[in-house]
């Protein structure tokens, strides 16, 4: 049995498919505890990772955990999934995990997951993933309502991964020892600019689409609408300060997986229907 924590999030439903059709006994879980467009003979449960009493009885029978980062009950849960029996935990990390930088919101509470993680006694395997190419889904209004798109950072090139990748790199360290107590750096295949992205889309979707850059200001206001003032503040330092690298390319993804990763205009293709 393996238990996937953020289910229903963007690796984390790609990862129960993944478990299932390799066969596994999945448990996910969610807040909801729903399992909408699971595979058959997933058990959906409901659990918060800032209550770890929550998900203390999701643990019996488990042998893998992959589990988020960010949550504050994240060590309880690690001590109880080793009283439990469980043998493995994977984390999805950032690599600005790897920039030891705690004063910067996301570096920060991504090092102490990692710490947390390699305290806990259990054999351990990180993530650390550049950008989401899913986070291409938070442009789907703009699209949806013409063909200009805005966008922060333009001049920050990132090799965004396929959450499609991620989960299949977890799906080999939780199976195998291979990757046991090992940090794990996965990229796309391609660094791209936000212009690019815009450009793939509109090829895919057949739409001649135009992105306009945010100018730094207009970048801050919108996102503090959206987030946490330290958050923006950390990806400021990420993309215009430049404390963060994402344009490498690493083959991490075909090392661990066995096949390239997935382009974004591959991606782009799998996910039309939301813009």
């Amino acid at each position: 049995m393996f238990l996937v924590t953020g289910a229903t999030g963007n690796v984390g439903a790609e990862l129960v498919r993944a478990l299932a059709e390799s066969g596994e006994r999945v448990r996910a879980v969610s807040r909801s505890g729903q399992a909408e467009g699971s595979p058959a003979g997933v058990e959906a449960v409901a659990g918060d990772l800032n209550r770890p009493e929550t998900v203390r009885d999701a643990l019996d029978g488990v042998r893998g955990l992959f589990l988020m980062p960010g949550y504050g009950g994240q060590r309880q849960i690690l001590a109880d999934a080793r009283a439990a029996g469980v043998e493995r935990v994977v984390l999805l990390s950032g690599r600005s995990a790897g920039t030891d930088d705690r004063d910067n919101a996301v570096a920060g509470y991504l090092i102490d997951a990692e710490d947390a993680v390699r305290a806990s006694g259990l054999r351990w395997t990180s993530l650390r993933c550049t950008s989401f190419m899913s986070n291409a889904l938070q442009l789907a209004d703009q699209i949806r309502e013409g063909d200009t798109v805005r966008v922060p950072f333009p001049d920050a090139r990132t090799a965004d991964v396929d959450p499609y990748d991620i989960a299949r790199a977890a799906l080999a360290a939780l199976l195998s020892d291979d990757h046991a107590d090992r940090v794990l750096e996965l990229t796309g295949p391609q660094a791209l600019l936000p212009a690019d992205r815009v450009r793939i889309l509109g090829e895919v979707l057949g739409r001649d689409l135009r992105t306009v850059g945010l100018s730094h200001d207009e970048a801050r206001t919108e996102l503090e609408a959206q987030m946490p003032k330290p958050y923006v503040d950390a990806f400021f330092g990420f993309f215009v300060d430049g404390t963060l690298d994402e344009s490498v390319v690493l083959p991490t993804v075909e090392q661990v997986t066995g096949r390239p990763p997935r382009t974004f205009a591959q991606w782009a293709r799998a996910h039309t229907d939301a813009f």
